[in-house]
């Protein structure tokens, strides 16, 4: 798939994948100059240390955007890229509020919506990528019905019809805030009895 078509595929929330300098160049001379700084605006280090710095700030104002709380926790289904193959999994966030997705312990990350509606992540660290699916438990969802999740999830045994089950998308409510829509994908089901 080319990286135009995977673009057109998703709405990106944040990202340190591609901080290309010449897209901050004039951004990183006009702070300087505002900010009446005598660094070097030619400095490729400075530059880079800058969009660094930068860029982690919008990541905070993106949690501040994404301060969406549910009634249920989110839980993040990983296609985990491992030094021994790949595995799945799972991890609860139990505050269920989106800005509590947007953390990483990987050496680059990108969240994004996909054309579903589903908020995604891919992260790369030293052993490969991670892939991240994030899913909101629907209201009056069982214990129960959760732990099953979580077990298939972990034997890896889930299919897309036990995960919208007992979840729904976020990319609804994240859309609000920017402007986005998304398609349909068949109509999630009422949660199983």
């Amino acid at each position: 798939m080319s990286s135009k078509s995977k673009m057109k595929d998703r709405q990106i929330v944040w990202s340190n994948w591609n901080l290309e300098a010449e897209g901050w160049r004039e951004a990183y001379k006009d702070f300087l100059e505002a900010n009446e700084l005598d660094s070097d605006p030619n400095s490729e280090e400075a530059l880079y240390k800058w969009i660094v710095e930068t860029n982690d700030e919008y990541l905070s104002d993106e949690r501040e955007n994404l301060n969406i709380q549910f009634a249920q926790p989110i839980i993040v289904i990983g296609d985990l890229g491992r030094w021994n193959g790949r595995v799945m999994g799972y991890k609860m966030i139990d505050s269920g509020n989106i800005k509590d997705c947007l953390y990483s312990d990987t050496d680059f990350t990108e969240w994004y919506v996909d054309k579903y509606g589903d908020l995604r992540a891919d992260a790369v660290h030293h052993d490969g990528t991670n892939h991240y699916l994030y899913r909101v438990f629907k209201d009056g969802v069982t214990d129960e019905q959760i732990e099953r999740l979580q077990d298939k999830i972990y034997f890896g045994k889930a299919t897309r019809a036990d995960i919208t089950r007992v979840t729904r998308r976020l990319g609804d409510e994240i859309g609000k805030v920017y402007g986005w829509n998304f398609q349909k994908r068949n109509v999630e089901r009422s949660v199983a009895r």
